[in-house]
């Protein structure tokens, strides 16, 4: 994996290991269109501020694209960006070890 894959991915997962981000990765998965932040804030028991501030997170980490209209911000996934880093790593974990996995094989004691 390049350097860059390889900070988009960590950038992706540091993300989502905060329990509202994930939850509001989580609702945006099921939407069908873009939501501003008092929709998004449906999902989390915690203020529009700190929900805006989650928002303006994973935006930073390419999780989320966000496209203004007047005074509001619609907020969507990068569903095919977030698709190809996953696939890149999978990919990566495929190919990095031979099918019955690393290292030594172990053989038990009868």
């Amino acid at each position: 994996m390049s350097k860059k894959s390889t900070e988009k991915l960590l950038a992706f997962f540091k993300a989502l290991g905060e329990p509202n981000r994930l939850a509001i990765f989580n609702h945006l998965c099921g939407c069908r269109r873009p939501e501003s932040v008092g929709e998004v804030s449906s999902c989390c028991d915690v203020d529009l501020s700190v929900v805006s501030r989650h928002l303006g997170h994973l935006k930073k980490a390419g999780v989320l694209s966000a496209e203004k209209e007047g005074k509001q911000v619609f907020y969507s996934l990068n569903t095919a960006e977030i698709a190809q880093s996953l696939r890149d790593l999978a990919d990566k974990i495929e190919n990095c070890c031979p099918p019955k996995g690393c290292g030594p094989s172990v053989r038990r004691k009868k």
